[in-house]
């Protein structure tokens, strides 16, 4: 165990030194995950709104006027549908009203009109939310009764704010890349500075070589955990948690022996550590898509949600939500804590083996 120790404090001492490193690591850990939560709006937010109105009335304006910051701009007014057109083909607007000559004629007689609606459909987010929101003005701009009373109960998210999620799915996939990126370059660097063949002739148990280098770098990256989820996570989202933080910080420790496992592997392979840059995008990207993070699982084929079974950032992302947000109880967490520990398990014994053949 001495020698097991003295391992782990040298690579610690050797990370500290590197001050790149440090830097990395602090920035990845800090502000890319606030970047992250207070960059990325899914809400519309300032979308340029233009019309034409061939109506000649004042319920046009009074449509408009239902358009306001922070989600829109204030309208603008074209002379033409062609002007208008091209407004939008040069996404100097997103979307386009068009009310015509019948729009408020048509409304005065028989309370029923069509307003026609140019949308820029590239930012499709952006875009399709904006239309509900417009289809929502219609609605009220109308004042048409609907015979059912909908009662809206919001679970987990009362604000429906979506920055806390996206600041914690940051995280947890810069937990995922600083995992395998570190615990690949620990060996590589070895590699490059020539000290691979020292490390052969150390009278030490390789594995224990190996163990150690590994866990050094799981210290590492539970430390930037740590760091985030109270400077950022709680200190600047204010996120809620309603379960058991000792359950989130367990299940971020096994999820970290899964990222050095790929990382263990990377090293294995990798000559340099641009090789490991390279490795770690092409194997980093199939386990963040099958993850759920861009794409709800139950929104991809259906071989595709089989195939996500095999991603222990799935489980990982499922897990750390039902901690924050549904409080979920320690004992009821076992399908995640279960599904990081196997896939984990594996990942790890074929990286260990892989990089065990070296020496």
């Amino acid at each position: 165990m001495k020698v097991f120790w003295a391992v782990v404090g040298k690579e610690l001492l050797s990370f500290i030194r590197s001050w790149q490193l440090v830097f990395v690591v602090l920035y990845a850990f800090s502000f890319e995950v606030y970047i992250a939560g207070s960059g990325i709006e899914l809400k519309p937010r300032n979308i340029a709104v233009g019309y034409i109105d061939s109506s000649g009335g004042g319920l046009s304006q009074k449509f408009l006027s239902y358009f306001h910051a922070p989600e829109f701009l204030e309208p603008v007014l074209f002379e033409s549908q062609e002007k208008l057109s091209q407004a939008v083909f040069d996404k100097e607007i997103m979307v386009g009203l068009v009310f015509d000559d019948a729009f408020e004629q048509s409304f005065r007689k028989n309370h029923h009109t069509t307003l026609h609606v140019l949308l820029d459909a590239t930012a499709a987010s952006q875009a399709f939310t904006a239309l509900s929101y417009l289809q929502n003005i219609a609605i009220n701009f109308t004042a048409r009764t609907f015979p059912v009373d909908l009662v809206t109960h919001k679970l987990f998210n009362e604000n429906a704010d979506n920055h806390t999620f996206m600041a914690l799915t940051e995280l947890l996939s810069i937990t995922t890349l600083l995992s395998v990126i570190l615990t690949a370059v620990v060996f590589v660097k070895e590699k490059e500075e020539g000290t691979w063949d020292i490390m052969l002739l150390m009278p030490v148990n390789a594995k224990i070589i190996i163990l150690a280098k590994s866990f050094s770098q799981v210290i590492i990256v539970m430390v930037g955990i740590v760091i985030s989820v109270g400077f950022v996570i709680f200190g600047i989202f204010n996120t809620p948690i309603n379960g058991s933080f000792f359950a989130f910080l367990l299940l971020s420790f096994l999820y970290a022996f899964t990222g050095a496992g790929i990382g263990l592997f990377i090293a294995a392979i990798a000559k340099d550590v641009m090789q490991v840059a390279q490795l770690s995008i092409v194997i980093m990207l199939p386990l963040i898509f099958l993850s759920g993070a861009w794409t709800p699982i139950y929104a991809m084929h259906p071989w595709l949600q089989t195939f996500s079974l095999i991603s222990p950032l799935r489980y990982y992302i499922e897990g750390t939500e039902s901690i924050f947000f549904r409080g979920t109880p320690f004992l009821e967490l076992y399908p995640y804590f279960l599904g990081v520990t196997l896939v984990g398990s594996v990942v790890y014994m074929v990286g260990f083996r892989k990089i065990g053949r070296l020496f």
